[in-house]
């Protein structure tokens, strides 16, 4: 965990951690990363040594997972590296007395370093999956921790138990729930995984106001799993792609590697600006040497660009629906860039009861600084 920070892990948490080893928190079975997209499954049982290394690695664990009739493995729940949980925790700045609504129990670890530190009495969890749910109460007894274990929907908060002094999900929303605020007294932060429909990815860190509403800036760490309820159900397949199509046909110099490629800090900005729109690549095309898709959460609108395996100059690009999607990516992509190409840390948000506003900050400002340029809905 220091290796990851770049630095000592502070000395309370060092303790919780000593405390609530992460190994007690671990299912018998857990999925590691295959190296072929998918994931392989490591048993305490007969690859003790296997699953003992991944159990003390600073790396997040699959601890459950759901395979349809093609094989395609999702995963459904995880373990957070430690050194996430604790920048996590640290943004949550916490003091004795608080009081803290975790979102997504999971294995129970997080609520066991929480519970460590400020009292199993200051420390309401909730988790939507009751098998979870149960497995995270047993592990937390087994330590001699029995912060509130509650079965139930996450984005509705824990009314019974409000109001809390923190707020802190280990799931990744694409909105504030306004049950949330309204759990809260002003002061109080919460500290949320962010998601779009196009990355999951970046730490919102917002402070509630007196009035009700809330503001704050992103993190450039963290990738959860979205919340139950807000995954995109849609298939290019079997929802999008249509005998008898027409799509629009135009040609494209801006890579697709530029918008969906390894710069977090432009995936980030293209998923706030161009809403309810993913992507995914595909290298099993007959037309393309690799071809990128999008398509948005509606079913309505697709897009594909393509790389010829020579050339970068241009790309081809085909788009069908109302929503002309790769022309909003290069839109957007050309506003971020016209902007300096922010980093994910320049972007903030502000929650009111009309709806959720991104802000940008300017280059020269410290990150303390007000956000000053409004950006997206």
């Amino acid at each position: 965990m220091a290796t990851a920070l770049g630095r000592p892990v502070p000395a309370p948490w060092a303790e919780a951690v000593r405390a609530v080893p992460r190994d007690r928190f671990l299912p018998d079975r857990i999925w590691l990363r295959d190296g072929g997209g998918g994931y392989a499954p490591c048993d305490r049982t007969t690859q003790p040594a296997c699953w003992a290394e991944a159990a003390f690695r600073d790396a997040p664990l699959v601890t459950q997972i759901t395979e349809d009739d093609d094989g395609f493995q999702e995963p459904t729940s995880s373990a957070s590296a430690p050194s996430t949980v604790l920048r996590m925790i640290e943004d949550a700045a916490l003091t004795d007395g608080h009081r803290v609504l975790e979102i997504g129990t999971g294995t129970g670890f997080h609520a066991a370093l929480l519970a460590h530190r400020l009292g199993s009495d200051h420390v309401v969890s909730v988790e939507v999956d009751p098998v979870l749910a149960e497995a995270a109460r047993a592990n937390l007894k087994a330590v001699g921790l029995t912060p509130a274990v509650i079965t139930g929907d996450g984005a509705l908060g824990h009314t019974a138990a409000a109001p809390y002094d923190r707020i802190i999900a280990t799931c990744s929303v694409r909105s504030v729930p306004g049950a949330w605020l309204a759990q809260t007294p002003p002061g109080a932060r919460l500290v949320v995984p962010w998601s779009t429909s196009w990355i999951t990815y970046g730490t919102l860190v917002l402070t509630r106001r007196p009035d009700g509403t809330a503001t704050g800036r992103f993190a450039g760490y963290g990738s959860y799993m979205v919340m139950r309820g807000l995954r995109a159900a849609a298939d290019l397949d079997r929802d999008l792609l249509r005998a008898g199509q027409r799509p629009s046909r135009s040609r494209t110099t801006l890579s697709p590697w530029a918008v969906a490629g390894d710069s977090l800090d432009a995936q980030f900005a293209i998923g706030l600006r161009v809403p309810d729109v993913w992507y995914s690549w595909d290298t099993a095309t007959d037309e393309a040497h690799t071809r990128l898709w999008l398509a948005d959460d509606a079913a309505a609108s697709w897009a594909s660009v393509d790389y010829d395996g020579r050339q970068t100059g241009t790309y081809r690009v085909r788009q069908h629906g109302p929503r002309r999607l790769w022309d909003e990516v290069e839109a957007a992509h050309r506003r971020w860039v016209r902007a300096g190409a922010p980093e994910i840390a320049r972007h903030g948000l502000t929650v009111t009861a009309e709806g959720q506003r991104i802000r940008l900050d300017k280059p020269s400002q410290p990150p303390s600084a007000p956000l000053t340029v409004s950006e997206g809905r």
